[in-house]
C-alpha cells in the first residue's frame, strides 16, 4: 500500500487559497462580521456573508421566521431536528456597516476566503453595480451573485426572480462583471426545471463560478391547534426556504449535473451536516462546500469534526490532497438505459443480529414483491423466486447490515 503524509485540507477556488474547503454560507450564521470572526477563530476556511443590499432595499425581518421538521414528530420522545424552514430576508444592517466589517475581517484573516453575498433588483443595473465596486473595495475576496432567494425578494424582482430566468441572470451577471475586479460567482435556485440553463447563462456573462443550491421553496406545515400555517407570524404565514439534510439529495444531483455539463468550479451547498457529507458533495464535482442548517444546530465548533473527518477519509482512501478526488464519482453516473440488468439480486437476512420486528415482512408483503414470510422462531425468510432485489427490506430494516442483497 502507498504510504502517503497526512493528508491535506487547503484547496484553491477560483485562484484564492482555503486552508480548507468548509466555508459558511450565506445565512443567519454570517449574520455580522463579529459571527464571522468567531467562525474563523473556530477554523471555517472561507464565509459567505449574509446577502447585503443597498439601503432602500432592506426589508425588517418578522418573528418568529423559524419553523422546522423533527423526528419522531412526538411530544414524548426527544426532538432531532431533520429540516428547516427560515422565512428570514436579506441583511437588515446597512451597507456602510457591512463594508467597515469587511475590512477587519480581511485584516485579521487574510489567509480566509471572504465573500460578499449581493443582490439587487433584476433591473438595477446601478445597483449591483453600485454594491459590486463598494464590497470589492472594502476588500472581498469574491462576489457571489444571489439569484436565488425563493422568498420575500422575488416579490421585488430580486432572488429567485433572476435565476428562474436565464436572460435576466445573464443580463446582471454582465452588469457585475463588466466592473468588477475579483472573481464572481452566481448562486444558484433548486426551485426551477433545469439548473444549468440559467448556470451556464451565468458563466457565458462572465462568471467564474457556481454555487448551488439555495434552499427549497416550502410550506413546513399546518398547526393543528390553531389552524394556522407555520411559522406563525401573527395568525398569517408565507412560503419560505427549507434546509437541513433532507435536501442533500437534491443539491448532490443539482451540483452533478452542473459539474457534468458545465465543467466549472462548484461551491456545493445543501444539508450538508458530517464530513462523510462533504465528501460526497466533493467526489460529485464541489471544489469546496458551505454549510448553514448544520451550525444553527450545532455552532461553530464542528468544523473540528468536519476536519478530522475528511482528513481521515482522505488518509483511507490514499488521497493526498481535496484535488485527487473532486468529481471522482461522476463518471459513474449514467442514463438509466446503461444500467446492467445482470446479476439478479436478492434478499439475505443476518439472523444473529435480527430483532424480529416484522417491518421488512410488512413492507414486502404490502409494498414489495411478497417475498419474505415469517420463519421459524420469526425469523423472515426470503422466498428467492419472488424477490426482485429492490431492496425494500434493506431501507426498511432498523438494524445496520442485517438485511443485504446478494448474487441469487
Amino acid at each position: 500500500m502507498k504510504i502517503i503524509k497526512a493528508a491535506d485540507l487547503s484547496v484553491n477556488f477560483c485562484g484564492i487559497d482555503m486552508p480548507n474547503p468548509f466555508m459558511l454560507s450565506s445565512a443567519p450564521p454570517t449574520g455580522t462580521g463579529n459571527m464571522i470572526l468567531q467562525a474563523f477563530e473556530a477554523g471555517w476556511g472561507g464565509a459567505v456573508t449574509k446577502t447585503i443590499g443597498l439601503d432602500k432595499d432592506l426589508a425588517s425581518n418578522v418573528t418568529p421566521r423559524l419553523a422546522s421538521l423533527s423526528f419522531p414528530g412526538r411530544t414524548d420522545e426527544p426532538k432531532k431536528l431533520y429540516g428547516l424552514e427560515n422565512i428570514e430576508l436579506i441583511t437588515d444592517r446597512p451597507l456602510a456597516s457591512w463594508l467597515k466589517e469587511i475590512e477587519e475581517i480581511k485584516a485579521k484573516f487574510a489567509d480566509r476566503l471572504l465573500v460578499a453575498s449581493i443582490m439587487a433588483g433584476g433591473n438595477d443595473r446601478e445597483g449591483w453595480q453600485d454594491l459590486v465596486r463598494r464590497c470589492q473595495d472594502a476588500g472581498a475576496d469574491m462576489l457571489e451573485l444571489n439569484f436565488s432567494c425563493p422568498h420575500g425578494m422575488p416579490e421585488k424582482g430580486m432572488g429567485a426572480a433572476i435565476g428562474q430566468s436565464p436572460e435576466i441572470t445573464g443580463q446582471v451577471t454582465a452588469w457585475v462583471t463588466e466592473v468588477s475586479s475579483i472573481p464572481v460567482m452566481a448562486k444558484m435556485t433548486p426551485n426551477i426545471t433545469d439548473i444549468r440553463e440559467p448556470a451556464r447563462a451565468a458563466l457565458e456573462a462572465g462568471a467564474v463560478a457556481i454555487s448551488a443550491i439555495n434552499t427549497v421553496a416550502s410550506i413546513m406545515g399546518v398547526d393543528l391547534n390553531t389552524l394556522n400555517p407555520v411559522p406563525d407570524v401573527n395568525g398569517k404565514s408565507t412560503h419560505g426556504g427549507y434546509s437541513g439534510p433532507a435536501i442533500k439529495p437534491i443539491a448532490l444531483k443539482a451540483v452533478s449535473t452542473i459539474a457534468s455539463d458545465l465543467k466549472c468550479p462548484i461551491s456545493g451547498i445543501g444539508g450538508i451536516e458530517t464530513w462523510s457529507d462533504a465528501a460526497e458533495f466533493i467526489l460529485l464535482g464541489s471544489t469546496n462546500v458551505q454549510i448553514c442548517t448544520a451550525v444553527m444546530f450545532h455552532g461553530f465548533r464542528i468544523i473540528e469534526e468536519l476536519e478530522d473527518g475528511l482528513r481521515g477519509f482522505m488518509e483511507d482512501h490514499q488521497f493526498e490532497k481535496i484535488d485527487d478526488f473532486i468529481g471522482v464519482s461522476l463518471s459513474k453516473l449514467a442514463d438509466h438505459n446503461a444500467l446492467v440488468r445482470e446479476p439478479r439480486m436478492v434478499s439475505s437476512i443476518d439472523k444473529d443480529t435480527c430483532v424480529k420486528c416484522d417491518l421488512c415482512v410488512v413492507s414486502c408483503r404490502d409494498a414489495g414483491y411478497q417475498a419474505l414470510k415469517p420463519g421459524e422462531d420469526r425469523i423472515p425468510v426470503v422466498d428467492k423466486d419472488l424477490c426482485t432485489g429492490c431492496s425494500l427490506c434493506v431501507q426498511v430494516c432498523p438494524v445496520w447490515d442485517c438485511m443485504k442483497l446478494v448474487a441469487a
